[in-house]
């Protein structure tokens, strides 16, 4: 098969047994590999939908300028596509996320602004910067990934079919880590729409308010995470259309004792979203009977964070060094 181009690369990503893991708990867990899409993510869906509908609906025009906040991922989806649409790229960071997306994005020719790190209702938060930005660009539009339907829609069309197709539609849970939350709501939509009866489940770090307005009805927090792209305080459009039963909170350390188990055990070399995912997914899947079938989404690559949760340095500097041998972490 002949694919046109990046964006024609985009998706049709496959389904992974973990075969250990499913072994290892009696249940099946499948994880949808984006980190084989050609930007190296899953945002490379939410970038390609969002500027096709700029380009649709006219906003977008030839040689116009596309402006995003982002933790790094959709920022790179955004450059890359940029690139071969002939855009102009212009990408607000905050300053604590992973070195290696910085240094992907000034890699590729976007325009790269690191602004300090602070909170959403704080008006110098990356978010609001971007926007700001976005307004002051002849041309230029603000994608707004958060509130911007296109991201979930992208999903409902795109990752959700294939993880039907896939299947057979057969499968128990669907379990997945939100941040703009347009993934688990897109993919929700979808395969509810198959089966009322497939449990989607969401998966998230401490320090988000996302499980307990899942569990409780409240947006209140407890603890932090050094999770990045995921996890948030307030809830986006794109989050309030996902159809979700239930919830999963995972702790740092196991998040990280099972990047390194997944790299040690499946081959598997993910990012801390990834493995948190896979983490949520054992749990839940051991609530459910034997044989059950989970999907999840390994959301990117490792690469992008070897200076952290895969550098001995920063694990001990943060007492995150793993030392399980075994999954007794779940």
């Amino acid at each position: 098969m002949i694919r046109d181009g990046f964006a024609g690369t985009i998706g049709a990503t496959p389904l992974i047994a973990l075969p250990k893991l499913s072994a290892a708990i009696g249940r099946t867990i499948l994880g949808k590999a984006e980190f084989l899409n050609p930007g190296g993510s899953v945002k490379d869906r939410a970038a390609r939908g969002m500027v096709v509908a700029f380009e649709e609906s006219g906003e977008l025009k030839a040689g116009g300028t596309i402006v995003e906040g982002t933790a790094g991922n959709t920022g790179i989806a955004l450059a890359l596509i940029g690139n071969a649409s002939g855009y102009r790229t212009v990408i607000v960071m905050p300053d604590d996320q992973a070195s290696e997306k910085y240094a992907q994005l000034r890699a590729f020719g976007a325009e790269l602004k690191v602004v300090e790190a602070v909170p959403f209702a704080n008006d110098e938060n990356y978010y609001h910067v971007a926007r700001r930005t976005a307004e002051g660009i002849s041309g230029a539009v603000w994608c707004n990934q958060f509130e911007n339907l296109a991201n979930r829609d992208a999903h409902e069309r795109t990752t959700g079919q294939e993880i039907l197709e896939d299947t057979g539609g057969v499968l128990d849970a669907f379990v997945s880590a939100a941040g703009t939350g347009g993934t688990i709501a897109g993919v929700s939509r979808a395969l509810k729409m198959r089966d009322p009866n497939i449990r989607i489940v969401l998966a998230d770090p401490y320090g988000s308010a996302l499980y307990n307005h899942v569990k409780r009805g409240e947006l209140t927090t407890e603890g932090d995470s050094v999770s990045e792209g995921i996890g948030i305080k307030r809830l986006t459009a794109n989050f309030t259309g996902a159809k979700i039963d239930d919830a999963e909170r995972v702790e740092d350390r196991a998040m990280i004792e099972m990047a390194h188990w997944l790299v040690r055990e499946e081959g598997l070399f993910v990012g801390g979203s990834a493995a948190l995912n896979v983490t949520a997914a054992a749990r839940y899947a051991k609530t459910l009977p034997a044989d059950s079938k989970i999907v999840t989404i390994l959301c990117d690559g490792g690469d992008r964070y070897r200076s952290r949760i895969y550098d001995l340095a920063w694990l001990s500097e943060n007492d995150l060094t793993p030392t399980a041998t075994d999954l007794t972490f779940l």
